[in-house]
């Protein structure tokens, strides 16, 4: 994943493809009285765009840091989201919701995918 602020997604499951714009993270105490990081993504398949916040659980992504020993930054939340709006289009699960939440098991699932993503980067843009 060498841009997680444009890309494209699909196809979901009615043959769609959806290009992806990030548009903001930003702690949801702010606007929703949310102990959690939001992700926010425009999605557009050429005929409508929509909004979808990726809601990520500041507790249970500290926890989760803490087991893993994996730096909590705001471009692995990033990352993390990418990994659910992906799953959410590709299944259609949730993705009629505006907030999209990850659970616990699914952060150290996505987490994974974005060691790989990592991994690979570090192979192919190593000296």
């Amino acid at each position: 994943m060498e841009n997680f602020r444009d890309f494209e997604i699909g196809p979901d499951p009615f043959g769609r493809t959806w290009h992806a714009l990030f548009k903001y993270l930003q702690t949801g105490i702010s606007i929703r009285h949310s102990d959690s990081v939001d992700v926010c993504f425009l999605l557009n398949d050429g005929e409508q765009t929509m909004k979808r916040v990726v809601v990520l659980q500041h507790p249970e992504l500290k926890a989760y840091c803490k087991s893993a020993s994996r730096e909590l930054t705001d471009t692995w939340c990033s990352r993390l989201a990418v990994c659910k709006l992906k799953y959410a289009i590709e299944t259609a699960e949730d993705i009629d919701k505006e907030y999209i939440a990850v659970s616990p098991k699914e952060i150290a699932q996505f987490d994974k995918q974005v060691k790989a993503w990592e991994d690979e980067w570090l192979k192919s843009h190593a000296a």
